[in-house]
């Protein structure tokens, strides 16, 4: 969003109330995760610890092999997704991949409107499954090819890749398996060093 720097709250997401996407564009630039559900800022809780450890592992992990092949930027929350401008809708992924190809047609200084080739989600079991379902939606009407679902607690990730518009699990990986990835192929890790192993 715009520049200067604000924490959101409920009460001020209240204030907002429905937010055009021309308005979206010109508020001040805030801080913290939130997602615009049909020009409704939804703010959300502060990630709890263990969450941010498995987020650092992941950017650890892959960014150097997305790095050394080229593939792109490997960003991170707080980083607005467009889903659609009206009624307005945006998602913040843990972590996003946008190729090299998406970055050079992007205006730098505008939200992300390209699909990024992989989303990652890291769920908890805090994580209403109506939530992580209607990200799922947004991400699929995007384009978005790939995402996989990370579960701290059970220490699995649940590879999805979008087939003729829906989602369909191609893996669900825990400690010892070694990750498969359409998006990310050739990467050969254990998965149990995502969540530290």
């Amino acid at each position: 969003m715009g520049k200067g720097n604000a924490m959101v709250t409920a009460k001020m997401a209240a204030a907002w109330g429905r937010l055009t996407y021309e308005e979206y564009l010109s508020t001040p630039e805030i801080e913290g995760r939130f997602d615009i559900v049909d020009g409704v800022i939804i703010p959300a809780p502060s990630a709890l610890l263990a969450h941010q450890i498995i987020n650092r592992q992941f950017f650890r992990i892959l960014n150097p092999f997305i790095e050394e092949r080229g593939l792109g930027e490997l960003l991170f929350a707080p980083l607005d997704v467009v889903i659609r401008r009206a009624p307005l809708r945006t998602r913040q992924p843990d972590l996003l991949l946008l190729s090299n190809e998406s970055i050079a047609r992007m205006d730098l200084a505008a939200p992300i409107e390209e699909a990024p080739e992989l989303v990652i989600e890291i769920v908890s079991p805090s994580n209403r499954r109506r939530h992580v379902e209607d990200k799922l939606r947004d991400y699929a009407s995007i384009g978005i090819p790939e995402c996989w679902m990370a579960s701290g607690e059970a220490q699995t990730i649940e590879v999805l890749n979008l087939i003729g518009g829906e989602w369909v699990r191609t893996a669900l990986l825990g400690v010892g398996d070694r990750m498969a990835s359409r998006a990310l192929e050739g990467l050969d890790v254990d998965v149990g060093r995502f969540f530290g192993g």
